[in-house]
């Protein structure tokens, strides 16, 4: 039996092996999204203005309706909160499940993601025992029902156990070399299973990071020793051959080119593979804001010249967006601005933004308006995936109580990433300037590289 589930009843293995409580851990911090439906009631910081919970309930056949308490006296405050948010029957309270069977359905979920927080948190003794309605969760028949008054009780008992450390640490395999301190796994250290889930990574990155893209850990043996409450972690990894890129495959494009989307990526067939040149290609297409999401997929074996495939998974935003604004004050009148924008104008995420001001109107008569205008161009890639021409024209007219201003300022360059922190740019800019004051008129004409 699965020490979990011995866990869970009630039972304790001394120094049985605990293959399943790393992937709870990650279950216990798994995020689902789903698409909401549309709702009746209205509902604004909190406070509902219109509709009923009825309304939102009106798509759950047969709702029942529950209320759960969770105690765990020998917890501090810190590990009842994370208990408390592990807990989907804690969080959804408010609204009711799918009948008897999905009040069951949901609490036995919610006994192994309270089992992986222990786990988190290295207590590999602990127990977790749940009732509802004064009936423990294993003995109920499969066709229960509870049709007494709601909301029906639902208990969850967690005696937490002692907090283990880590006990004998082995890395085997082509992980032998390595230090196990070097990755957080410390004789006496944190036993929690997210420090070993972060170790495991890591020791994979290193490899990787030698141009090895193959690097995984194989096999992986944690013992929990509840006569000393220390946990036994033993890694082996398997490195693989050194690859480089091989061809790049891109889904999910509509309206961005497929082609310059694999371009932007920058991973040049041949050339030897690094986690961190996918890091910075993953980033690089995400920064054109064209795309929602992005995500780097590395083949599972080398091709036939000895490279990894990459694939690449994106979806798209709207390209086109807009805004709308405006002030006012008893000095200066009502001002309006708005802008207009595209993220991908011919489909290589060439970005196009239009923006306007209008102010002092009411205040002023209408030939002393304050204007304020500017278009803004940019093309990414133009000399290689880091790099970006763009260009701009911005034009105010406003007038102060001094004096009258009339500006235009055209400018345009390339600037080129050469690495997070460091970018080189040049640019040509031309400003061409009216004054109109009590001195008379004055017309400035500026060039600059900037």
């Amino acid at each position: 039996m699965p020490a979990h589930e011995e866990q869970m009843s009630g039972g304790r293995a001394p120094g049985r092996a605990l293959p399943r409580a790393l992937l709870l851990a990650m279950m216990c911090s798994t995020v689902l999204v789903a698409e909401s439906s549309p709702a009746a009631a209205f509902e604004l910081f909190g406070i509902k203005l219109w509709g009923s919970s009825s309304d939102e309930d009106a798509d759950i056949v047969d709702p029942l309706r529950y209320a759960v308490t969770i105690n765990a006296p020998d917890a501090d405050k810190n590990l009842v909160k994370k208990l408390e948010n592990a807990s989907a029957l804690k969080s959804d309270e408010e609204r009711p499940v799918s009948g008897s069977l999905g009040l069951m359905a949901k609490a036995r979920s919610d006994r192994e993601q309270l089992v992986a927080a222990l786990y988190a948190d290295a207590r590999y003794e602990g127990v977790v025992t749940v009732t509802i309605d004064g009936k423990p969760l294993d003995d109920l028949p499969p066709d229960a029902e509870f049709k007494g008054p709601q909301p029906v009780p639902v208990a969850i008992d967690i005696a937490t156990g002692p907090k283990f450390t880590l006990g004998n640490i082995r890395l085997q395999g082509d992980a032998a070399g390595l230090m196990s301190a070097d990755y957080g796994l410390i004789s006496g250290g944190d036993a929690g299973s997210g420090a070993v889930l972060k170790a495991e990574a890591l020791i994979v990155r290193t490899l990787k990071e030698q141009g090895r893209p193959l690097a995984e850990v194989t096999d992986r043996q944690i013992v929990a020793d509840h006569a000393t409450s220390t946990l036994d972690v033993t890694l082996t990894v398997a490195a693989g051959p050194v690859a480089g890129y091989g061809p790049t495959t891109v889904e999910g494009t509509e309206k961005v080119d497929r082609d310059f989307t694999e371009y932007m990526t920058g991973l040049k067939r041949g050339r030897q593979y690094s986690p961190q040149e996918i890091d910075d290609a993953r980033d690089r297409l995400l920064a054109l804001e064209v795309f929602n999401s992005v995500t780097f997929k590395e083949a599972d074996t080398l091709d036939a010249d000895g490279n990894i495939p990459i694939g690449v998974q994106v979806s798209e935003r709207k390209p086109r967006y807009f805004g709308v604004g405006g002030t006012f004050s008893n000095t200066e009148g009502l001002g309006l601005e708005g802008y207009w924008g595209h993220r991908n104008l011919f489909g290589r995420a060439e970005k196009l933004r239009i923006d306007g001001k209008i102010s002092g109107i009411g205040s002023n008569d209408l030939g002393e308006l304050n204007y304020n205008a500017g278009i803004m161009f940019e093309k990414p890639g133009v000399i290689g995936p880091a790099s970006k021409f763009f260009a701009s024209v911005k034009t105010v007219l406003e007038h102060p109580d001094a004096y009258d201003h009339f500006s235009i300022k055209g400018s345009t360059g390339l600037s080129y990433e050469l690495t997070k922190k460091q970018t080189v740019s040049a640019e040509v800019a031309l400003d061409y300037s009216r004054i109109h004051d009590a001195f008379g008129k004055h017309k400035y004409l500026i060039a600059s590289i900037p």
